[in-house]
């Protein structure tokens, strides 16, 4: 069964059920049936979490944006890409263009923010890098448990250019954070990586494609997840090596805890090779918290939720710590460590 790559919120026939592949664990058409009213003009005061990171910022308000919705990057550049939603029980979605020309280097932090209750949002990203441009992008959402929250980015890489992204997603009521993206091979790297941590309902769904098309590319993906209480994450991950890509280097890993009876995870790492000499790896690992790591902190005297918050920050961090600007990686680190407490 076919289905639009778009989600349109004013035509409900685009709304996807589980029968749709691509759907099959997280069912929007259940929660969202019939079209959503739209979200009022609104306006929000410069900030959000990366505020401190400085940089330019560009706003979309309940989808709607002051400037022109695309940022052009040219040298090295931070913009500070914001999605708030502050429509109570309404709907909305953002189109936003982003290009870094060649050789340029663009640091895009992402945030989602959610300010209401109970909305739709649904946000639409096409990112393009010329030839050995550099885009790292680090997504940081902060949505209720009552919205549902859609996110989908087309990214197409040029010859040599690299693209680093990572998620930190505590979920709503229903998230999905879409990437897919288009590798040309001929020296480009990808690197997308991603944490989720899920408390009570929560659910999050990260589905990620990249297709190689040419030689020589490499691509890097790591994805550690928590959930707890009736929370679900859904993790889809594709690598695909088209015939003629020969010389990629492409590894992928899922790994997640679940603290609960109730909680779930669903995970489909897949790699499809149509090329010969690759290296291309892909592993799955779900459990819970080590319970001998747990005997020797409580052995040295720490209290057990403290042990098992600690460990729990450690197995996650790994995601962090590739993070190579200092000051990211500690502003994440902070993430995790507040979802901890």
């Amino acid at each position: 069964m076919t289905f639009p790559a778009r989600i349109d919120l004013a035509d409900a026939t685009t709304f996807p059920t589980r029968r749709v592949e691509a759907w099959k664990y997280t069912d929007l058409r259940k929660l969202l049936r019939e079209t959503p009213p739209v979200s009022p003009v609104a306006a929000v005061a410069p900030g959000g979490p990366f505020l401190a990171l400085g940089g330019d910022e560009l706003a979309f308000v309940n989808g709607r944006c002051a400037a022109a919705p695309q940022i052009v990057a040219e040298g090295d550049q931070t913009v500070r890409l914001r999605f708030v939603s502050t429509g109570e029980g309404t709907g909305h979605q953002a189109d936003c263009t982003i290009e870094v020309r060649p050789g340029a280097s663009l640091l895009l932090l992402e945030s989602y923010e959610g300010q209401a209750g109970g909305y739709v949002s649904n946000a639409a990203l096409d990112i393009m890098l010329g030839d050995d441009a550099r885009l790292t992008r680090v997504i940081l959402t902060d949505e209720p448990d009552t919205a549902i929250s859609l996110a989908r980015a087309d990214v197409r890489l040029g010859a040599g250019a690299g693209f680093t992204q990572t998620t930190l997603t505590s979920g709503a009521r229903l998230q999905r954070q879409e990437t897919h993206v288009a590798h040309p091979g001929a020296g480009a790297s990808v690197r997308v990586d991603s944490v989720y941590v899920l408390g009570d309902a929560r659910h999050a769904d990260l589905t990620t494609t990249v297709v190689h098309t040419g030689p020589d590319g490499v691509t890097s993906q790591l994805t550690k997840g928590v959930v707890r209480d009736t929370a679900r994450g859904v993790f889809q991950g594709q690598i695909v090596v088209r015939e003629g890509a020969d010389g990629t280097d492409a590894r992928m890993g899922h790994h997640a805890l679940i603290l609960s009876d109730r909680g779930e995870v669903d995970a489909k790492p897949e790699l499809e090779i149509y090329a010969d000499d690759v290296q291309c790896a892909h592993g799955n690992t779900i459990g819970s918290l080590d319970e001998n790591a747990l005997f020797y902190a409580r052995s040295r005297g720490i209290p057990e939720d403290v042990a098992r918050a600690m460990l729990t920050e450690a197995f996650l961090a790994e995601v962090t710590d590739r993070i190579e600007r200092e000051d990211v990686r500690d502003l994440c680190r902070a993430w995790l460590a507040e979802q901890m407490a």
